[in-house]
């Protein structure tokens, strides 16, 4: 069966199967969720989480990052990625060639592998070799999604969850048998919807933090002896079966053990990546002219119609949750860079969300679907002022596209010390060194040491 292959190939592949360039793009991957991490360490609804995972209490297994506190590890794992998703600014969405493959994955990923490796007492070479094999599991499970059987679907909560129990059955030593079986025990868990997207709600973290937690906890179950569903991929009433109308189990198989995927979209920006385009053309106009917010009559944006009817196209009505609704919301986007001329993490706090000004521009904000559909990154946007002054610009690619626009190595360095800035839990010095840690990771004797920096 095609899911004993890829179970094979995850106990069997080591560090020395992958080259240089695939373990430079895995460190970058760790770099930038950490980054994210750290940037999201007090965001809202971190605390109240961190709190009920005290209340839960069990072994101290596992190091909640930039905190210190200690707690079983799947519970670790859940709170750690949490915190990289609450910005929804970490690295994502793989590339097989030059088709992007749509799913969050690393912040899920890169979580249980720090969190497991730090458990374990493993290494720098055992977490990315884990974390490049769970993240091509991923990949490839998206990919042979030709079609889901709803677009609800929030897919961190489904095949993401196939990656993370692989990257924790590697660092736990299963073997085998024991990975088909950790894949049958979270067929059971699969789950996650868009509709927290759409309501502004603390819970659209909660897929990406569950795809970590429930991925130690089949990886643990099938280690102890727990069997699951023999084929949870292609079986009649496996993840294709129940979660797609369409499917096609080649990428599942196509250069195995030769090819490993990865997350390769580096956010610039912290929002929903189908917004960037968007906040180019902003960005763009604002620093070429001088547009004041009060002297602006309109605002027209047109997007591909998948954009235009989703959460992005929404009224801008904070609710209980601003963040939750700003890092979604097309007219928050718009608005803000009028208004501020840049986009930063401070930018997504509830004082600058609910600034009046933001509210009374994004009312003048107009969003079409008139894009080709095929199109689903271009984004134009024009402005016409109250003196009749007309500016407009597009673009078909956003900035941090991997193969049009990629985000520089010093890029992705920078974006890590903007979120240490913003979270201000760490030390610059302690921030440099971790860094350059992470830069050499497969030189780490043990992820502790990465562990301790990581600590405030």
């Amino acid at each position: 069966m095609i899911v004993e292959e890829l179970a094979r190939n995850v106990v069997e592949t080591d560090f020395a199967a992958f080259d240089r360039d695939v373990v430079a793009r895995a460190k970058n991957r760790v770099i930038d969720i950490v980054g994210c991490a750290i940037g999201g360490a007090n965001a809202s609804g971190c605390a109240e989480l961190r709190a009920l995972v005290r209340e839960w209490g069990g072994k101290e297994q596992a190091t909640v990052l930039i905190h210190g506190e200690k707690a079983p590890a799947h519970n670790a794992a859940l709170v750690n990625s949490i915190m990289a998703r609450a910005f929804d600014f970490g690295v994502f969405t793989p590339y097989i060639g030059e088709k992007p493959i749509w799913v969050h994955n690393a912040e899920s990923t890169v979580p249980v592998a720090i969190t497991l490796a730090d458990w374990r007492r493993a290494g720098g070479k055992e977490l990315l070799t884990a974390l490049i094999l769970g993240d091509d599991i991923t990949t490839r499970v998206t990919a042979a999604t030709v079609r889901a059987v709803s677009s609800g679907w929030d897919n961190p909560g489904t095949t993401c969850k196939f990656g993370t129990t692989a990257v924790a059955g590697k660092l736990l030593g299963l073997d085998e048998r024991q990975m088909v079986h950790a894949w049958g025990i979270v067929l059971n868990q699969l789950a996650g919807s868009f509709q927290p997207i759409q309501d502004g709600t603390h819970s659209f973290r909660l897929a990406q933090g569950l795809a970590a937690r429930d991925g130690v906890i089949a990886a643990e179950l099938a280690g102890k002896g727990w069997t699951g569903a023999k084929d949870p991929l292609l079986g009649r009433y496996g993840y294709f079966a129940l979660y797609c109308q369409q499917h096609d189990p080649r990428p599942l198989t196509a250069d195995l053990g030769k090819k490993f995927y990865g997350d390769s979209i580096y956010k610039p920006y912290p929002s929903c990546r189908h917004i960037h385009s968007t906040i180019d053309c902003a960005l763009e106009l604002v620093q070429n002219h001088d547009i004041t917010a009060q002297d602006v009559k309109e605002i027209t944006l047109a997007v591909a119609p998948m954009h235009s009817d989703s959460p992005l196209n929404q009224p801008f009505l904070p609710g209980d949750f601003p963040q939750g609704h700003a890092t979604f919301s097309l007219r928050y986007h718009i608005a803000n860079i009028l208004i501020r001329k840049q986009i930063k993490l401070e930018h997504l706090t509830e004082k600058m969300i609910k600034d009046p000004e933001i509210a009374e521009l994004a009312g003048k904000i107009s969003i079409n679907g008139s894009i080709p559909p095929e199109k689903i990154e271009t984004a134009s946007l024009k402005i016409t002022m109250k003196d009749g002054k007309e500016y407009s610009t597009s673009r078909d690619f956003a900035k941090g596209n991997p193969v049009k626009r990629p985000l520089s190595k010093g890029e992705i360095e920078a974006k890590f010390r903007d979120n240490v800035a913003f979270s201000k839990t760490l030390s610059k010095s302690n921030a440099e060194k971790l860094l350059d840690m992470l830069n050499n990771l497969e030189e780490v004797g043990e992820i502790s040491r990465v562990v301790e920096l990581l600590v405030a």
